[in-house]
């Protein structure tokens, strides 16, 4: 990790149709990124950096909806690298999830009996520094098309997995023919029923809602969920409304999941015009996460008391059907542990 030299002329943008272009254009220096927005690295307290392990990278449609001039913009907050990443934070871990032991095949993770998730890729077009595979091994943990016969037959091996989850990195980060070729693959599996994908893109890249993905997930057999991942209401921009409602209207059950995050989302207030922004664009509010302890990541961190609190608030600010379950990922727990049962 360096510091940064701010004499950098912004990236020029890429047309707007070209989706992968736009994922190509989401790499940018720390010293770019402040540049394009106006900013300083004097400007945070403890400076910003670069890391080579963890470049920036937040496409042009993500960086315009950024406040230029404050160094306070949660939306900037969730992709800059900021000085308190490289401090020592004790107790942290690269795999806090202990995901490598779950390994079941090349590219799949079983942690829950019904359910299989697939690495279908290791690349983002966004990274969000508070990333939990951030410090992943992708080379090791991806589905790779050598590894793909083997992850199928562990799925079609087992009659208990209904539902093929479709991780990374980020699924959509996959062509379109990529992406069809795999779907077919485990609509072709007979006890599968649901297909969910987990995607950060379409809030970063409205375009590639293509009409070859919507034909795609309208026409499998398999139940679609795509559960977007968005951690406040400016994010969901008219561009990306209208990508949601391209795939609400193909039949696709919209779902989000957010994390909360220290200075970004950690007020109930925040959390709830987040929430009737989603319903608005045709997407339920699904889990909230508190932050799993991944190293470089600490200064994000809502503690278990403050969330309880939010929580509380948030149960007077919104209907039921729109507060989301906080919950926190426990490694060997059959399931998600809701805030309500972790230990005070």
């Amino acid at each position: 990790m360096s510091p940064v030299n701010a004499n950098v002329t912004a990236l020029p943008l890429p047309p707007a149709a070209d989706w992968q272009a736009q994922a190509r254009a989401a790499r940018i220096s720390t010293a770019a990124l402040l540049a394009e927005l106006g900013l300083e690295p004097t400007d945070f307290a403890a400076g910003v950096i670069d890391d080579p392990d963890f470049p920036i990278s937040a496409p042009p449609h993500y960086r315009s909806l950024i406040r230029r001039g404050d160094p306070a913009d949660p939306l900037l907050l969730q992709v800059l690298a900021l000085g308190q990443e490289a401090l020592p934070q004790p107790g942290r871990l690269t795999d806090p999830l202990e995901e490598v032991d779950y390994r079941a095949a090349p590219g799949v993770l079983r942690k829950y009996r019904s359910r299989a998730l697939l690495i279908a890729s290791g690349a983002c077009a966004i990274h969000c520094r508070y990333c939990f595979r951030r410090h992943t091994d992708y080379g090791a943990a991806m589905l790779t098309r050598s590894g793909e016969a083997e992850a199928l037959a562990l799925i079609a091996g087992d009659a208990a997995i209904e539902e093929v989850i479709l991780s990374g990195g980020d699924p959509l980060s996959l062509s379109d023919a990529r992406l069809a070729g795999l779907v077919a693959a485990i609509a072709a599996i007979p006890h599968v029923t649901t297909l969910r994908l987990h995607s950060r893109t379409l809030m970063a890249i409205p375009d590639r809602v293509t009409p070859a993905l919507v034909q795609l997930l309208s026409n499998t057999r398999l139940n679609v969920v795509l559960v977007t991942h968005s951690n406040h209401e400016r994010e969901i921009s008219a561009d990306v409304a209208a990508a949601l409602g391209q795939l609400r209207a193909a039949g696709v059950t919209l779902l989000n999941q957010s994390v909360l995050l220290r200075h970004v989302n950690d007020a109930a207030t925040t959390i709830a015009a987040h929430c009737r922004r989603l319903f608005a664009a045709g997407v339920l509010p699904y889990y909230l996460h508190l932050t799993d302890p991944v190293e470089g990541t600490a200064h994000f961190d809502v503690d278990e008391a403050r969330a309880r609190t939010i929580e509380a608030e948030l149960r007077g600010l919104l209907p039921g059907y729109l507060v989301p379950r906080i919950v926190r990922e426990v490694p060997g727990e059959a399931a998600k542990t809701p805030l309500w049962a972790l230990p005070i």
